[in-house]
């Protein structure tokens, strides 16, 4: 399976994890209302930043990016939470804007939501 580049550096400062829980609830007349487990596994998303610190890296990055995994594709991650290799995508194959932080994009990143399934 494809992983991250090595030139690629994930910031999670401030970011966190987030998952929808899957439960259906039916509303009642009277009380509270049932829940009920609606999905077995459910999706975490992990907001994150991508830091390139070179104008190639960049570049390199939207080659692996487009004809690696296709902009779709599951790529290997390590939670840094957790410990564990996580097989991940970007959310929507959205790599989002990316945004020089020197002039000269000789330092840029781009704000991504990596995806799994739990």
């Amino acid at each position: 399976m494809a992983a991250l580049p090595d030139y690629v550096c994930i910031l999670l400062e401030g970011a966190g994890e987030e998952f929808d829980p899957g439960v259906v609830v039916s509303e009642m007349e009277r009380g509270l209302a049932k829940m009920r487990v609606g999905q077995s596994r459910v999706i975490v998303d992990i907001p994150a930043s991508l830091m390139f610190y070179a104008q190639q890296d960049t570049i390199s990055f939207e080659t692996w990016y487009f004809q690696t995994i296709k902009r779709i594709g599951f790529f290997d991650w390590l939670n840094p939470r957790t410990n564990q290799l996580l097989s991940v995508r970007f959310k929507g194959g959205d790599i989002g804007k990316l945004v020089p932080v020197t002039s000269g994009y000789a330092l840029a990143k781009r704000d991504v939501t990596l995806q799994y399934l739990r």
